[in-house]
């Protein structure tokens, strides 16, 4: 069983930054593909940033250069760093846990973030 606890949300002014954190709770994390998700309401959920256990990543072009995904593996734990934040950045964030052996993708709860001025 995985659990996963996003944290790091809020609200901020266009050119602001904010980190957000997912903890990963369960076994053999080193086996799972790690990526952030973001969704508006009436719009599909999109793929924002994904890191491979080896740390290789890959972005979606409109965040790259300002969004900076990274993990920790001694403590379970997968860090979005976004800079320079824009209205249409704005979305509820979602953390998914992608099992390399099984396929089987883990969902966190979400988190808002929130980019006006």
């Amino acid at each position: 069983q995985v659990e996963l606890v996003e944290s790091g949300g809020g609200s901020v002014q266009p050119g602001g930054s904010l980190r957000l954190t997912c903890a990963y709770f369960g076994r053999e994390f080193a086996f799972f593909a790690m990526s952030w998700y973001r969704q508006v309401p009436g719009k599909q959920r999109e793929l924002v940033a994904i890191i491979s256990p080896g740390s290789s990543t890959n972005y979606a072009d409109s965040v790259k250069d300002r969004f900076t995904i990274t993990r920790d593996n001694s403590k379970s734990t997968v860090y979005l760093q976004m800079n320079n934040l824009k209205p249409e950045d704005t979305a509820v964030y979602y953390c998914d846990a992608h099992d390399l052996r099984t396929r089987y993708d883990y969902w966190g709860q979400g988190t808002q973030v929130t980019v006006s001025s």
